[in-house]
């Protein structure tokens, strides 16, 4: 017997209802599985950012920097300095009284070549290895400062904002082996070096007899070896101050430039402005590599250049020293 049409339509609504049901229920599941998935999300992210906050990068330590700021010696600053040692007053200006007085002397003399462009860097020029006309008894004929004595100029240096030099008159020694002796001395961030090849001896020759030379071999291993030390250690650029009296104490041709060293080749020797003036447009001439220094002395020297006389060399010197 078939349904009645009241029957069929029961039914029909009831289908209805049962197909609407079920969507609604898929709708409501799909909400909530894709509402957790996305809530979820940003709050992953917001964990993850969480524990970003909790952990903050480390920063980095401050690399060291020269007394007076910055990292570059030159062209950033001209270097005036005192030379000489404690041992004589006959050695240069710095060892003539204590390490204080000293600076007092030299800021006074350095206030002629400061400009605001380019500030004076004063320095403490030390002969830290003293070439002596007997053997001693390594048979080197060199005295040797003592720590205390380094120690001590060091200070009055960077009491006086100023770089400490030391400064290596080899005798019978090398300036390689030397040098690698002050290493200690020269990981510090504001103590560079001078080679003074004058005073370089031969193996039968005597300081202050003889005019001593030194070979590009010896030079470029120095600066190789103090080059790799500054950048190991992460140090400011370093001053090498290389003295040069004759034309042939040192092959300059021969000379390698180095990253982090300001290698500057220092015009010395005593005489009238004259002679000064025209050995340094001389040995000026013939250097374009490097940078370039001027000596005076206040003894030797007939008429001790002032400080306005020697800015008007061209070009200026970068280093100025008084012995």
């Amino acid at each position: 017997m078939a349904p009645s049409p009241e029957v069929v339509r029961q039914r029909r609504i009831a289908a209805v209802i049962a197909l609407a049901v079920a969507a609604a229920l898929l709708v409501l599941l799909f909400t909530q599985l894709t509402g957790s998935d996305a809530a979820e999300q940003p709050r992953a992210a917001a964990d993850g950012a969480e524990a970003e906050q909790g952990e903050p990068t480390p920063t980095p330590e401050p690399l060291p920097e020269l007394p007076r700021g910055g990292r570059t010696i030159l062209p950033d600053y001209r270097v005036v300095a005192y030379y000489g040692a404690p041992q004589d007053d006959e050695l240069g200006a710095l060892g003539i009284g204590s390490p204080a007085s000293a600076v007092k002397r030299l800021n006074r003399q350095a206030k002629g070549y400061d400009r605001k462009t380019r500030p004076v860097m004063p320095a403490l020029e030390l002969i830290a290895t003293v070439a002596a006309a007997h053997p001693g008894d390594d048979g080197q004929y060199i005295l040797r400062q003592s720590d205390t004595v380094i120690r001590r100029y060091l200070k009055a240096a960077r009491k006086a904002k100023a770089l400490l030099i030391l400064d290596i008159q080899p005798g019978r020694a090398d300036f390689f082996s030397e040098t690698k002796r002050l290493r200690k001395w020269l990981k510090e961030p504001d103590v560079s070096l001078a080679l003074d090849p004058e005073w370089r001896m031969g193996p039968n020759e005597v300081p202050g007899k003889t005019i001593g030379s030194v070979s590009a071999r010896e030079v470029n291993a120095t600066t190789d070896w103090l080059n790799k030390l500054t950048k190991r250690e992460k140090l400011p650029q370093k001053l090498v101050l290389i003295h040069q009296f004759t034309d042939d104490m040192i092959p300059e041709k021969e000379i390698k430039e180095r990253s982090d060293l300001a290698i500057v080749f220092n015009v010395d020797g005593f005489g009238t402005q004259t002679l000064k003036v025209a050995k340094y447009n001389e040995f000026t001439r013939q250097s374009h590599a490097f940078r370039h220094g001027f000596k005076l002395f206040y003894k030797e020297d007939q008429d001790t250049m002032s400080p306005a006389e020697v800015m008007r060399l061209q070009p200026r010197p970068d280093v100025v020293v008084y012995e």
